[in-house]
Parts: structure tokens; sequence; C-alpha cells
């Protein structure tokens, strides 16, 4: 049975506990306001568990990082639906979605709370967390700019998950040009873009191009990253994140031919 499954099913009992845990209950509405089920028996670090954390933690902080201009842009709004749309989820599960996101924009939204559960729940699984960031980068790119507030909370959530802002500048810098090989502009992706994407000079080797390939390749793997803990249902986020990142170094060989 999916995390989702074992949520909704059977019977009452089980409160994951902290910020995320009232989040996620929260979102189901009074029903669910003795607990969330079936989740207490896996431990700490069991897949679906951190799975449950991954979608909680992930749309509440996608809500307050929209909200850290001031207003949540309309372009936030759609990228935000754009996730919810390619996770393919069902009513219920798009209303918890939208629910988690709205509490996000609250004034009293316990971010580092959430963010030191997150981090345990996630095991130190740095690849799994990186994607976290990713798709937070992307929150915040969603109007085609960060911002100077948005930079400061993303500067902030990357602290408390272990990236120091040289790491951090660098997932920006892969992100934005990722963007660049996503949807209708995918032919539009400059060379410069590769290089960015790949995280390496234009004065790099052969070997070193190659080698940062296969790393971001083995770091975005969907199915491994479903096993540390990716919502099953964002596997194809990280799908997509495998092409862009295929046709950055197609790109980039062609290039040197």
């Amino acid at each position: 049975m999916s995390w989702w499954g074992k949520i909704i099913g059977g019977g009452f009992g089980f409160l994951m506990g902290g910020p995320l845990g009232a989040l996620l209950g929260a979102s189901f509405g009074h029903q669910f306001d003795k607990g969330i089920s079936g989740l207490g028996d896996l431990d700490v670090g069991d897949p679906q568990r951190t799975q449950a954390a991954f979608f909680t933690a992930c749309f509440s902080i996608m809500g307050h990082l929209a909200k850290a201009d001031g207003h949540v842009s309309k372009a936030e709004i759609s990228l935000a639906q754009q996730v919810m749309g390619q996770m393919n989820l069902d009513p219920e599960q798009r209303k918890a979605a939208i629910e988690l996101f709205n509490q996000g924009k609250q004034d009293d939204f316990p971010l580092d709370e959430v963010l030191e559960q997150f981090r345990q729940e996630c095991h130190r699984r740095r690849n799994l967390i990186q994607m976290f960031m990713e798709i937070l980068i992307s929150t915040a790119m969603a109007d085609g700019k960060i911002d100077s507030a948005e930079k400061q909370v993303l500067l902030h959530i990357g602290g408390k998950l272990n990236f120091d802002q040289a790491q951090l500048e660098q997932l920006i810098n892969m992100v934005s040009a990722q963007h660049s090989y996503a949807g209708p502009q995918s032919g539009q992706a400059s060379l410069e873009d590769a290089y960015a994407l790949l995280g390496v000079s234009s004065s790099a080797s052969d070997a070193e191009v190659k080698k940062a390939y296969r790393r971001l390749m083995s770091q975005h793997h969907p199915d491994k990253l479903v096993s540390k803990g990716l919502p099953e249902e964002m596997i194809k986020l990280a799908t997509e994140k495998t092409q862009e990142i295929k046709a950055a170094y197609e790109q980039i060989k062609a290039s040197r031919k």
C-alpha cells in the first residue's frame, strides 16, 4: 500500500507528531484530528513515512516561499498547480496539497520547526533533500526571477538543510538552466545553459563533463529517489529532470565534435 493509502485507510491512532503531523492532519479536516492512520508502525527513515513528510513539507513551504515577497503571484500559484498536475493527484490529494500551500502562506507558519522535522524524516538522504530544494527554487523562479526576499528565504531554508550559500547558488544556476530545456523553450537552450545545468565550466575536460553528467543522472534517478522517500506521485518530476540533464550533455558533446 502507498503512503497515501496508509494515511486514508484503517482506523485512527497515529499522529506523525510535530509540525508536519499537525499540517498534514489539518489538511484533511477535522475527521483526522485524532491522528493519521497507518503510519504509526513505520520508523523514521522508512520511505513511505518520508514520502508523507516530503509531500507535507513541499507544498506547505512552497506556499510560504510564494508569500515571501509580500504577495502570491499568479505564476507561483500556477507553478504549484503545475506540480500537482505532474503528480496526477486525485481530487482528495489535490485538496490536501492546496490546503498545505495555504497553510504555508499564514503569518504563523512554523518554518524552522517544519524544516527541522523534515530534515530528520529524510534521514540524511542528501539527494532527496536536494530534489526538495530544486522544487522550491523552481517555485521562487515561477515569475521569471528570484527577488531579494525570496532569495533570503531560500538561503535560510538551505542553511537549515545544510546547504551553504555557494551550493545554493549552484543549485539556482542549475534550476535556471533546466528551465531552458523545459516545455516550449526547450529548443532555445544555449550552450551556456548546458554547462550551467551540469555545473561545469566550458573549459572543463571531456572527462570532467562526463563525470558531472553521470553524477547528476545518479542524483536524479527516479527509482532511486522514490526508494529514498520521494513520493511516487513526483516520479514524473524526476524523470523530466533526467531528460533535461541528458539533453544538456548531448548538446555539449555535439558542440565538441
